[in-house]
């Protein structure tokens, strides 16, 4: 471990809901966000969110898409995934269970953290699908959990499907995401 990793703060979820400005908190080290993604990446993240409503609304599952909510992970861990499904209604403030299903939409500036940091993270925590979007490529992977806890990475085309919440089938077309 180098030095300037062990004298820098420690912090936690209490003081990270303090600061101003968009952050990440990582195991206690706070990561600074990037600023307002561009054009393609709001458009995936926007098409997302109304995929999966309807997608959810269709299924008669009782959960709900949520853009860019903070998930409290830990007390010195919080991340914001770009979009989040989560069973039953939704929280007055920030997550704080793991949600049924993340999604990362790629850009220059996270590509490293969602394919690295965040999707062990993920994992470590039992989401049942990490979907990764990469808008420049038009492209879906999708890590589905496993009966035995580990996942599978399955690069999608045509439609994605996945379960949540007592084992309903949430599906919408990469096609339709990417129109």
């Amino acid at each position: 471990m180098s030095s300037a990793y062990e004298s820098s703060p420690h912090y936690t979820a209490s003081d990270y809901q303090h600061w101003k400005g968009d952050w990440e908190l990582w195991e206690g080290i706070a990561i600074a966000m990037s600023p307002s993604p561009f054009g393609r990446h709001q458009l995936a993240l926007t098409e997302l969110a109304g995929l999966l409503r309807n997608a959810i609304q269709d299924a008669g599952c009782d959960a709900r898409a949520v853009v860019e909510l903070d998930w409290i992970v830990s007390d010195d861990t919080v991340v914001r995934p770009d979009v989040m499904v989560v069973c039953g209604d939704p929280p007055e403030r920030h997550l704080e269970k793991a949600p049924a299903v993340a999604i990362e939409v790629l850009s220059e500036s996270t590509r490293k953290n969602d394919l690295g940091y965040k999707r062990r993270l993920y994992h470590q925590h039992g989401i049942e699908a990490y979907l990764i979007v990469d808008p420049q490529d038009k492209t879906v992977v999708l890590d589905r959990r496993q009966e035995d806890g580990g996942y599978q990475t399955e690069d999608v085309s045509g439609s994605v499907a996945f379960r949540v919440c007592d084992d309903y089938e949430i599906k919408f077309s990469v096609e339709t995401l990417f129109r």
